[in-house]
């Protein structure tokens, strides 16, 4: 595997969705990890462009034929990512970015801990992720609160991530973020150490 993972988590409101879009805007040897999962789509939402959406059944079925690489069952939905595209993308040397909560952070994290980096997004305050998630007008103040709550059991997993980036100053944010892409994509894996170490 020549590539590298960067993981990244946070609430949902947090910006994460903002700070991929302007960098996917710029190109680069990236392969944005597309989940799957079972919940509804929303409007506006794509088929292969948000998520991949199939029915409980079929997604139970790829648990026990071992297609996913890491899922997690979150808001009564399953949200997965599959094992596949991702080995061909490393294999590749693309930078393969995760969009996953924590649950999923630490399964990547043992399966391809020499490879990956951590990243975990939040708003400054939870006051102003209420705000954010109200301007969003995507859901009832009764999911508002359900995620409010989610985010406070996330945030208390902070410490298991590399980089903690606090989305107050977009444009800052922003720098910051790429910086963190740079240092993902400098990860040198324990195989290829000692591969440089016998050629040298």
């Amino acid at each position: 595997m020549s590539g590298a993972i960067l993981v990244i988590s946070g609430p949902s409101g947090c910006g994460k969705s903002s700070l991929l879009s302007e960098l996917f805007k710029h190109g680069g040897n990236y392969y944005f990890s597309i989940s799957t999962t079972t919940r509804a789509i929303r409007d506006g939402e794509k088929e292969g462009v948000d998520y991949y959406y199939i029915t409980k059944d079929e997604f139970e079925q790829g648990i026990k034929e071992g297609q996913f690489l890491e899922y997690a069952k979150v808001h009564d939905n399953y949200y997965g990512t599959s094992l596949k595209p991702v080995l061909s993308a490393l294999s590749e040397g693309k930078l393969v970015i995760f969009d996953i909560d924590v649950q999923g952070h630490a399964i990547v994290k043992q399966k391809f801990s020499d490879i990956t980096t951590s990243l975990f997004i939040t708003t400054p305050t939870k006051e102003i992720l209420k705000q954010r998630l109200i301007k969003r007008a995507t859901d009832s103040m009764d999911v508002i609160e359900h995620r409010l709550k989610n985010a406070k059991y996330e945030m208390a997993r902070i410490h298991e991530y590399e980089y903690l980036l606090i989305n107050d100053d977009f444009d800052k944010s922003y720098q910051k973020f790429c910086s963190i892409i740079d240092a993902t994509r400098l990860k040198i894996s324990s195989g290829e150490i000692d591969k440089f170490i016998q050629n040298w």
